[in-house]
């Protein structure tokens, strides 16, 4: 074998060594070929690409999330909040995600900071409190179907953080206070009825047995006689006095 030919060999082998490409499961291989977008993608596994005919661009197909920066929102409400959130989206369709779109990530990060403004604005702050799974759900909707022509799936949206203004904050202390007050009225005024009510039915029994009148005065003698006090009080029916009352202008 002469030496040129044994040149070519090597730098034929060389070539081929450096043409084969390994990619894992979770990549895919977006070949273009004298600049032209191959029908597949390839991989996962072993495969050639011959440059510089060849051109590939690698895409991950796992599961990605990334951090919308705070957005100034104004509610429906006119209250002044700072929200975040975050965004986990997913490659459905490698060869789109590189033809169709110049960086999907930031596209997608993009979308997702104007949608975030435009939903939350048209809602009020107890919505977005209380509702934060349906705002969510809106959301993410909402980017799937701007994201879907690039082969992109956004799996899910989470409103990450809300900030309130301390004015809103002590606003809110002093309604959860104001609540927290009411119930405790009402509690009150549930026990003050039901007592009265135990009562009312007490003065019945009362009225209709004279001596359960008379063992009630006994009773409270006696509590009075364990706590050694000195002061006896006697209770005088209020249908006593009026006798008398009657009785001493019948005589004038």
């Amino acid at each position: 074998m002469t030496p040129g030919i044994l040149i070519v060999v090597v730098f034929f082998a060389i070539y081929l060594f450096a043409s084969i490409k390994i990619l894992p499961e979770y990549e895919r291989g977006v070949i273009f070929r004298l600049g032209r977008l191959l029908d597949e993608a390839k991989g996962p596994g072993i495969f050639l690409v011959f440059a510089p005919i060849d051109k590939i661009v690698r895409v991950s197909l796992r599961q990605e999330a990334f951090e919308v920066p705070p957005q100034d929102i104004i509610t429906r409400d006119n209250v002044t909040l700072k929200v975040n959130a975050v965004v986990f989206l997913r490659v459905i369709e490698p060869r789109r995600a590189v033809v169709e779109v110049f960086d999907y990530r930031y596209q997608t990060s993009q979308f997702a900071q104007t949608t975030l403004r435009s939903v939350l604005g048209e809602v009020e702050l107890d919505e977005l409190l209380a509702h934060r799974d349906a705002l969510n759900a809106r959301i993410q909707s909402i980017l799937d179907q701007h994201t879907e022509p690039w082969g992109v799936k956004v799996m899910n949206v989470e409103v990450k953080q809300v900030d309130l203004p301390e004015s809103m904050l002590r606003a809110m202390a002093k309604q959860a206070e104001a609540e927290r007050e009411k119930r405790a009225k009402l509690i009150h005024a549930e026990g003050e009825f039901a007592a009265s009510q135990r009562l009312a039915d007490a003065a019945k029994v009362l009225a209709t047995e004279p001596a359960a009148l008379q063992l009630r005065y006994l009773q409270t003698l006696t509590e009075i006689g364990v706590e050694k006090n000195t002061t006896i009080v006697f209770p005088l029916p209020i249908d006593m006095l009026s006798l008398l009352t009657s009785s001493a202008i019948n005589q004038k």
